[in-house]
């Protein structure tokens, strides 16, 4: 491998960050020759590595969708090159207090016989510290445009280093964990990213997972869009391919279990939302966990859909799960109660307004309508994100 790194890094002392925005970095090769905008899917890479790497510690990191719906809020193009003001308005839409953001240049080598991965590619970083108003010097990597994947990582591990030191390992771990992706992978991966149809992403990301097996993006991708078209269990199989160090891993676990559940796998559903529901112990995860027992029939239904009505009392979807898994178990007062308690809050909820009908009639066997056994609400959104930032609070500096 060919790699040549320079850093100048001129910062007196490191810095943490609760919450980290990285921004895509512009491709400044493409400003004085506008062809080179082929080049733009570098730029996304670079973002995509440094913020997977954030992430991955423990610190908090907007998405790349939460950035896109920043830079449109703002009116400004992706991957151009912003002003200070710009980047701190950026920062500020994603309320993050650090924002990672820089610059690529390209220069083709004349008597390259490999292509364009012969040319060599500079990459320019800064971070922002938005609370005391203090920017880093420049970090710079260089090196040939096939080491693209070499240099992404050690700039992530430096951008690490300065945002949360105190989350950082060893470089060496840090390379240990985040096995090298093939080039033409992550190109694929990126450009699918960054393409406008559904077809078009599928079509990229599935050349992206055949190049590399290993590379764990693409799968949870592709089970994204086959569950937006509600095949479930294509979803399921993308998904299910997801190795536990990756970065997606327990979005994706949760949407497997949604994906799982909605095939009709409420025992493979139950045991995804455990696997999240162990580590990040949100109200919307042990909802649908309560759910997947409910349509079980087993008893501790109860337990997690107390848990999740316990994270958030006034929602109506927990409240009438737990009244649903409640009539289910017989006991109809309690039940009775709950269904009262949605109708507080959502007067035309018909099927709560039947559930406390038959609470009051204490009825909960031989229905002839098949749809009173299949009432489970579940939750589709996930919020590790809100999650993180007040366990980042109450323990501040621990992964």
């Amino acid at each position: 491998m060919r790699l040549a790194i320079s850093w100048l890094i001129l910062v007196s002392a490191p810095v943490f960050a609760d919450t980290a925005a990285v921004l895509p970095f512009a491709n400044r090769t493409s400003v004085a020759d506008p062809a080179q905008s082929s080049l733009d899917w570098i730029g996304e890479s670079i973002a995509e590595t440094v913020r997977d790497a954030i992430g991955s510690r423990g610190a908090v990191t907007p998405s790349r969708a939460e950035t896109e719906d920043a830079y449109r809020q703002l009116n400004l193009r992706p991957l151009s090159i912003l002003t200070e003001a710009s980047m701190l308005k950026i920062g500020e839409a994603l309320d993050a207090e650090q924002v990672v953001y820089g610059s690529f240049e390209f220069l083709a080598d004349p008597a390259a016989v490999h292509g364009i991965a012969d040319g060599s590619l500079k990459i320019t970083a800064r971070i922002f510290d938005r609370r005391r108003f203090k920017q880093s010097s420049e970090f710079i990597e260089s090196g040939n445009l096939e080491d693209l994947p070499a240099l992404e990582a050690h700039l992530a591990w430096r951008a690490l280093v300065l945002l949360t030191p105190r989350l950082a390992p060893p470089e060496a771990e840090f390379r240990s964990l985040r096995p090298p992706v093939r080039l033409d992978a992550e190109e694929n991966y990126v450009r699918g990213l960054l393409a406008r149809s559904p077809e078009q992403q599928e079509r990229l990301f599935l050349q992206a997972a055949h190049l590399d097996a290993r590379f764990g993006h693409p799968n949870y991708q592709l089970g994204q869009l086959h569950y937006d078209r509600k095949e479930f269990k294509q979803a399921a199989d993308w998904l299910q391919k997801i190795a536990p160090e990756d970065v997606h891993y327990r979005e994706a676990t949760f949407l497997l279990g949604l994906a799982l559940f909605q095939s009709g796998d409420f025992a493979g559903s139950q045991k995804a939302f455990q696997t999240v529901a162990d580590v990040v112990p949100l109200s919307e995860v042990y909802n649908n966990l309560g759910a997947a027992q409910n349509r079980r029939g087993l008893p501790q239904a109860v337990d997690s859909l107390r848990k999740a009505l316990d994270g958030d009392p006034n929602d109506p979807v927990y409240i009438f799960n737990l009244g649903y898994a409640l009539w289910r178990k017989g006991d109809f007062a309690a039940a009775a109660d709950r269904f009262r308690a949605v109708l507080d809050r959502q007067p035309t909820d018909d099927f709560a307004t039947l559930m406390l009908g038959l609470c009051l009639k204490k009825q909960n066997t031989k229905l002839s309508d098949a749809r009173l056994e299949t009432l489970e609400r579940l939750k589709s959104n996930y919020e590790e994100r809100a999650y993180l930032q007040l366990k980042a609070l109450v323990n501040p500096g621990k992964p």
